[in-house]
């Protein structure tokens, strides 16, 4: 069930130059959530919302008192008019959760794959960290396409889940690229996902620009994934 609550802003840190990662602190307020559902934040006093998938795992929030967003913003790194002056201590509210973009309760799959275009890897995070937190038993790969190398929020934290062996991943740049670039580069097509899609009984999860959505799941299917197991979030 959805509801109103009053929270503040923790902390605001630099995920790439037109991102920011904004923690917000519960407060001791109940909030439960499902990996890869959204909320609507605003500042308090004012009526306008935007809808923000929440970041991280319900275990991390519940760990740490803190939900976990990944927002656009201008060059002056203003998310917009819904939470104008954003800082550390800024007044919210937040209404919610919302969203069948979820990850399932009990998978039957032993495989899954994500698949994120720009700050489509925000529920993705939530998803598979989650999976990792609770300890899901399978393989877990992801494919995440931005502008440039520079662009890949939560970047870091992905190279080290791979380094690990706990993240197979893929990081693919569709614009302009530094020579010494070692990643893949164009857009996300076949044969970018074949590699990590090793058996077609892989879950797939899609977030990204409506381009991604219109063009990834064709592909997929081709590659033997039943639509079923194809999961898009949509607004």
């Amino acid at each position: 069930m959805s509801a109103t609550l009053a929270l503040r802003v923790a902390g605001v840190r630099t995920a790439s130059p037109g991102t920011r990662i904004v923690r917000v602190a519960l407060d001791g307020h109940p909030f439960e959530f499902r990996p890869g559902q959204a909320v609507l934040l605003g500042a308090a006093g004012q009526e306008l919302r935007v809808p923000y998938s929440v970041a991280s795992a319900p275990e991390e929030a519940a760990r740490t008192g803190l939900l976990e967003f990944l927002m656009k913003v201008d060059a002056a790194g203003d998310p917009g008019p819904h939470l104008r002056g954003l800082a550390r201590g800024l007044r919210i509210e937040a209404v919610g959760p919302f969203g069948s973009f979820v990850f399932p309760v009990k998978p039957v799959e032993r495989r899954f794959l994500f698949i994120a275009g720009g700050t489509g890897i925000a529920p993705l995070r939530s998803m598979l960290w989650h999976a990792i937190l609770s300890r899901v038993p399978g393989e877990f790969a992801a494919s995440y396409s931005a502008r440039t190398p520079r662009d890949f929020a939560y970047g870091p934290e992905l190279r080290r889940l791979a380094r690990e062996g706990r993240l197979r991943l893929e990081l693919t740049v569709t614009r302009e690229a530094p020579p010494r670039w070692r990643g893949e580069r164009g857009r996300v097509g076949h044969p970018r996902l074949a590699p990590l899609l090793t058996d077609p009984a892989t879950l797939c999860f899609i977030c990204g620009p409506p381009s991604m959505l219109v063009e990834v799941p064709p592909i997929l299917t081709a590659l033997g994934v039943a639509s079923s197991r194809i999961r898009m979030e949509t607004w």
